[in-house]
């Protein structure tokens, strides 16, 4: 009896311990629109353009100086990641400006107020989105 009880407690840690695709897609996207609330907020308080840039495999977050992006000195919460299962298919709507190829750039400026988008994640035959109202909340759907 006691080895029953045993391996069903372990099965079911182990399943929690293994998200489904979905959930950790979930996790990412939450994540991501923590990030993103937290760019928006850098942008303000810097005085300066803080860029979300996301490709299949990996996203980061920049900082726009003198006239080229570059990675966000000392901020560990802004470190390049990879998604944790790739590759990631990204799509913004409204489309972001002058997005090429496979990397997606969204760009906060110094402004409070911007333009509201939802970005779908796509993996694995699962999408989520994260919804952003122009005014600094970002829910994920």
């Amino acid at each position: 009896m006691v080895v029953v009880i045993a391996g069903i407690t372990l099965g079911l840690v182990s399943f929690n311990a293994m998200p489904s695709p979905r959930q950790a897609l979930q996790n990412e996207a939450q994540r991501i629109a923590l990030l993103l609330q937290l760019a928006r907020d850098e942008a303000i308080v810097r005085n300066r353009p803080v860029a979300f840039e996301a490709e299949p495999e990996r996203y980061r977050f920049l900082m726009r100086e003198d006239n080229t992006w570059q990675a966000i000195p000392s901020e560990d919460l802004f470190r390049e990641r990879e998604f944790k299962r790739p590759p990631v298919a990204l799509l913004m709507d409204p489309p972001a400006p002058g997005q090429t190829g496979n990397v997606l750039r969204i760009v906060f400026g110094r402004e409070p107020v911007d333009k509201p988008f939802v970005l779908t994640l796509t993996a694995a035959d699962v999408t989520v989105a994260i919804r952003a109202d122009g005014i600094g909340h970002f829910t994920v759907e």
